[in-house]
């Protein structure tokens, strides 16, 4: 266990792990990767991935950050479950990363920005359309939390500061 995270209250724990992966959805813009989305995998308070969207560079619509991270993690901890750990999304994790993420069985889920502040820069609204639905989180077993305060709105201008630098489909 990281001792800064150790020290931590589970406010700013959970406000330190968004704010990498803000940065890896920063990342993935910068670098062309894609889009701006980033999430970070930790078990026991120890980072055991951090990914951003790899939609561009791998030519593959299921290289979103969450998949990827997931993806990531199974391989270094050698298993498909990772009921041990926890999810940090910059944003809202769309129908396909929230489908990932409960077959991999994560414990919880922290995200920073709404769908719609994807939807407000042109990027897929779909996602938002399919969780307005309130039942789309009602009927599974896990903690799933939205960020309030300062790294929420952090997590949302990743989508204003980014959307000049990448091209939409």
């Amino acid at each position: 266990m990281r001792k800064d995270v150790a020290t931590a209250s589970n406010e700013d724990r959970e406000n330190m792990f968004l704010t990498l992966a803000v940065e890896e959805a920063y990342k993935g813009v910068e670098s062309g990767d894609g889009y701006p989305y980033g999430a970070v995998i930790v078990r026991n308070d120890e980072i055991v991935a951090s990914c951003h969207n790899m939609v561009v560079r791998n030519t593959d619509p299921s290289a979103h950050a969450e998949i990827t991270a997931i993806r990531q993690a199974c391989r270094k901890l050698n298993q498909v479950e990772l009921s041990e750990c926890e999810i940090y999304a910059s944003c809202e994790p769309c129908p396909m990363c929230f489908g990932a993420i409960l077959f991999s069985k994560i414990k919880k889920v922290v995200y920073g920005a709404s769908a719609e502040a994807a939807v407000a820069v042109g990027l897929e609204s779909n996602i938002a359309d399919a969780l307005m639905d309130d039942n789309f989180y009602e009927k599974v077993n896990l903690e799933i939390k939205k960020a309030q305060g300062s790294i929420a709105v952090i997590a949302e201008q990743v989508f204003e500061n980014t959307k000049d630098k990448f091209v939409l489909p």
